[in-house]
């Protein structure tokens, strides 16, 4: 089932956050709805890099291909403030799309970008990303492809004219609304009044950021169709490296860490090894 026919039937799309083949595929065989290629965790994982806008289009483009090309799963894909100007976004939309995309998240931050959880954001002119969503929305190929439209506006121009934005992206074409950082439960429940109903809404929640955690469900019943976990995945890794490394320095072998790792016959199991190799016969 497409995306645009889960919020069309508005159904709860959990997504968790995934950055390389290999996540998604773990992530996959759990049977969500879709799988968030975090712009965020690309910069953890393949510069070693806060999210500060230091990743590029192409460098996106390539981590869909290589998920897509992988694993079945509907990709939304963070394109950030889609890397420059209107035309930057119709040259991200073709690409993104072509490389697997089955949705496309915008937000109006001006470059570079940052986290939307960290402090001293900036935005561009409300008309500026008006355009940008125009762009995205007549570039695109395919209906089936979504445009979802965030505002970080909350924590630089207030809450008031983040719903302004919202409105105005709304009207401009866009499937879904993102206002990031809802700083309470106020404000997550007052989002979803404003916009329920008339567009999807997309909440998202990030460990030791603005938003109070909430599961799924209960942002459901709230109002929000689409729930973003985009980088629990780094932080649960980052902190299983640490322990992983400290304890190979300590011991000098894997023995004492064997109970919390997979080991080769598990991990080629999860690979599907054989699967590939019996396939690999098939043309000798």
């Amino acid at each position: 089932m497409s995306l645009k026919t889960c919020f069309h039937n508005k159904e709860l799309v959990l997504a968790p956050g995934v950055y390389d083949a290999f996540s998604a595929l773990v992530a996959s065989k759990f049977n969500y709805k879709a799988l968030y290629v975090s712009g965020a965790g690309i910069a953890y994982t393949k510069l070693g890099r806060p999210d500060v806008g230091l990743v590029s289009m192409t460098e996106v483009a390539e981590s869909i291909r290589f998920i897509a090309d992988r694993v079945d799963t509907p990709l939304i894909v963070d394109a950030d403030n889609g890397y420059g100007n209107a035309l930057n976004v119709q040259r991200c939309i073709r690409l993104f799309e072509n490389s697997g995309a089955k949705a496309i998240q915008l937000e109006d931050q001006s470059l570079p970008k940052r986290c939307g959880h960290l402090k001293g954001k900036s935005l561009i002119s409300t008309q500026e990303m008006v355009g940008k969503i125009k762009a995205a929305v007549d570039t695109r190929k395919s209906d089936e492809l979504l445009i979802i439209a965030r505002t970080d506006a909350i924590s630089v121009e207030g809450y008031n004219q983040a719903i302004e934005r919202a409105s105005l992206y709304e009207e401009a074409g866009a499937d879904l609304l993102f206002i990031e950082a809802p700083q309470n439960l106020e404000q997550l429940n007052s989002i979803a009044e404003r916009f329920s109903g008339q567009i999807p809404l997309l909440a998202n929640m990030v460990e030791g950021g603005d938003t109070p955690i909430l599961t799924a469900e209960e942002l459901y019943d709230i109002g929000f169709s689409l729930v973003i976990f985009p980088g629990g995945v780094v932080r649960a890794i980052s902190k299983t490296l640490e322990q992983y490394y400290a304890s190979l320095s300590q011991h000098g072998n894997n023995v004492p860490f064997a109970k919390n790792m997979n080991d080769f016959k598990e991990l080629n199991l999860m690979l599907e090894t054989d699967e590939l190799l019996t396939l690999s016969q098939k043309y000798e």
